[in-house]
């Protein structure tokens, strides 16, 4: 969205400038302005563009469907033309991008997770790889669909401003089904596993989403990252020394 590449300056003066120069803007329409979205404000400087190309930027709404209306009426925006909203239906139109965003490493976290729950006295065994492999497979579905997915349904009702701790929370419970779910025939060591990869992709999934919403500064997402990944980190290394120990310790 704009908002999220203006925060990172994809949307910015200098790409804007560029892009009018690219096209020869100045000789394909008579005027002089360019109206740029609301949200595309914190990475752009509307004097440096008129220095930098001659065109003038004229703020328009914040959604594209209300440019015809705001042209209409002379260039002036109603006031629910510059009144974000975050719905609970639109947080989950986003939803399908952030499930996009974790198929590739999906891929590549399922397979590591597979080798290392082979690893057993035997040097590496098949049964466990497949067995143990699937419970770590549904802790991380389940961690997905924590953090990707309930995290950004009920984001103004969960507790903390932080996403990634509205993650280790809603984590927690996910974390705690996929140990009920094999409790009969998991070890301690292997439930503590169970319970650290929820808990770290879903905190990892929620901390992803700041980028898709309209209420977080740039500065804010660094913060969120410095403090969140080091734990998320930590709790996946913590995971893996158990996970490969539990079968020599049983």
């Amino acid at each position: 969205n704009v908002w999220c590449a203006a925060g990172k300056r994809t949307f910015s003066t200098e790409e804007v400038i560029r892009q009018v120069e690219r096209v020869g803007l100045e000789r394909i329409v008579a005027h002089r302005e360019l109206i740029l979205p609301q949200l595309g404000a914190p990475g752009v400087s509307s004097h440096q563009v008129k220095k930098g190309c001659g065109f003038k930027v004229v703020w328009g709404p914040i959604r594209a469907s209300d440019i015809r209306s705001f042209l209409i009426n002379g260039r002036q925006a109603a006031p629910e033309m510059r009144q974000l909203s975050f719905s609970i239906g639109e947080r989950m139109l986003l939803i399908p991008v952030e499930l996009s965003l974790i198929v590739k490493p999906t891929l590549y976290i399922l397979l590591g997770l597979f080798i290392i729950s082979g690893i057993s006295p035997q040097i590496f065994s098949l049964p466990a790889a497949w067995s143990r492999g699937l419970y770590g497979t549904t802790a991380y579905f389940l961690g997905v669909l924590a953090g990707a997915v309930i995290v950004p349904t009920l984001l103004p009702w969960l507790p903390s401003r932080l996403f990634y701790l509205k993650g280790i929370l809603i984590g927690l419970l996910s974390g705690t089904l996929s140990i009920l779910l094999f409790a009969d025939v998991i070890s301690n060591l292997e439930a503590l596993t169970l319970m650290l990869l929820s808990v770290s992709v879903s905190s990892y999934a929620a901390m992803n989403f700041t980028g898709a919403t309209p209420f977080t500064s740039p500065s804010g997402v660094e913060k969120e990252m410095r403090q969140g990944i080091p734990i998320q980190v930590v709790a996946v290394l913590i995971g893996i020394v158990a996970w490969v120990s539990a079968p020599f310790i049983a």
